[in-house]
């Protein structure tokens, strides 16, 4: 108590000398005869600069002040970044991940700005797939194909598709007949593509007409989808033949899924399944994942996949799962549980063995689901 009552009778003491002092020095300038102004003298450089760092100190000093009414002192140590979101940087970039793959990168840059691009679409699916997406290079002019044709069809279904639109340098097959003769169950035959969506052989299945009729009767409308792994489009023709717009998210893995799609007057988008949906929020009717969805993505990008499905979905939009297939035994515990967490209204929900060799030896199954995201939360 005396300690206090002494520190303040000198503060009392200092501020009475103060005015004193002021008041003195006050009254003798007013005796002085007046005289000319003097110019102002320049303030040296090192001043300025010192002044300089001590307003940017007092800035910093207060923006990492303590805020008002915390009872913690303020910390100026660097925030430790979480584990799992250098882990979920890796599975799904949050910005780029070109920085990792430096080789990939290095040759996909070694390019003659102003010029024709390198014909190395193979090494751009390569660093797309390993995360690097949006691919850097920027100042080259895009190749084209030597002799196109310029009648190109306006129905989704035509009898073909024409191979001169396509640059065939980095595949095999130089046509989409010779994809045909490889492998008939690519998605390039159209003939054979036609009868997809349209009938009805197993519980699995959801013909276009039964999902029209499933809408009309919930008194929704289908307007706007997307087809996640989309293949050639076949989805996206069917649903156009509906006046019902869908863009399909694809990958040119060993054949030009990318390029058969456009030929077909429809939209691909070309981003693995691992990268954010370039959408908006809430603005589509209905998603499809087809059959590159299933047991073999690592479940931490399945589940950023299924959530950010949700952000582009409608409320009352719906979600349509095409023959996922996994061990029965995951799909009990892991999958349905995921699923499950979004709350969407189980419309379709049908499970049946999956049958050929690799099925049977490890108990696996198809999960066919129509779910509906709730009108609002």
């Amino acid at each position: 108590m005396g300690l206090t009552m002494g520190l303040n009778l000198v503060l009392l003491v200092a501020m009475v000398a103060t005015n004193i002092l002021a008041l003195y020095h006050l009254t003798a300038s007013s005796f002085q005869p007046p005289t000319s102004p003097k110019a102002p003298h320049p303030v040296p450089d090192v001043l300025l600069h010192q002044l300089h760092t001590i307003r940017a100190t007092v800035n910093k000093l207060t923006r990492l002040q303590q805020s008002p009414g915390s009872d913690t002192p303020a910390s100026t140590t660097k925030p430790t970044v979480p584990s799992d979101l250098l882990l979920y940087s890796h599975l799904a970039p949050i910005a780029s991940a070109c920085h990792n793959h430096p080789e990939l990168l290095h040759k996909y840059m070694s390019y003659i700005p102003f010029s024709l691009c390198p014909s190395d679409s193979d090494l751009a699916e390569t660093l797309i797939l390993r995360g690097c997406h949006p691919l850097p290079r920027r100042r080259c002019f895009s190749r084209t194909p030597q002799k196109p044709t310029s009648s190109l069809p306006h129905n989704p279904f035509p009898s073909s598709l024409p191979s001169s639109n396509v640059i065939w340098d980095k595949y095999s097959c130089k046509s989409f007949d010779c994809l045909n003769r490889l492998n008939p169950n690519m998605g390039f035959d159209l003939s054979q593509e036609s009868s997809k969506f349209m009938s009805y052989k197993t519980e699995l299945d959801l013909p276009i007409p039964q999902l029209m009729q499933i809408v009309k009767s919930a008194k929704s409308v289908l307007r706007l989808g997307l087809d996640v792994g989309g293949g050639t489009g076949t989805f996206a023709a069917r649903m156009k033949l509906h006046n019902v717009t869908v863009v399909s998210t694809t990958m040119n893995v060993a054949a030009p899924y990318s390029e058969a799609v456009a030929l077909r007057g429809l939209v691909p988008l070309h981003v693995p399944l691992q990268q954010r949906l370039p959408l908006f929020d809430g603005v589509v009717d209905l998603v499809r994942c087809g059959r590159a969805i299933n047991r073999w993505i690592p479940l931490t990008m399945m589940e950023f996949l299924f959530y950010d499905v949700d952000r582009v979905l409608r409320g009352g939009g719906y979600l349509w799962i095409d023959q996922f297939f996994s061990k029965r035994v995951d799909l009990e515990k892991v999958y349905a549980p995921l699923i499950g967490k979004f709350g969407y209204k189980k419309v379709k929900w049908a499970i049946a063995n999956k049958t050929d060799a690799a099925g049977l030896k490890n108990g696996e199954v198809y999960l066919t689901a129509l779910l509906q995201k709730p009108l609002s939360r």
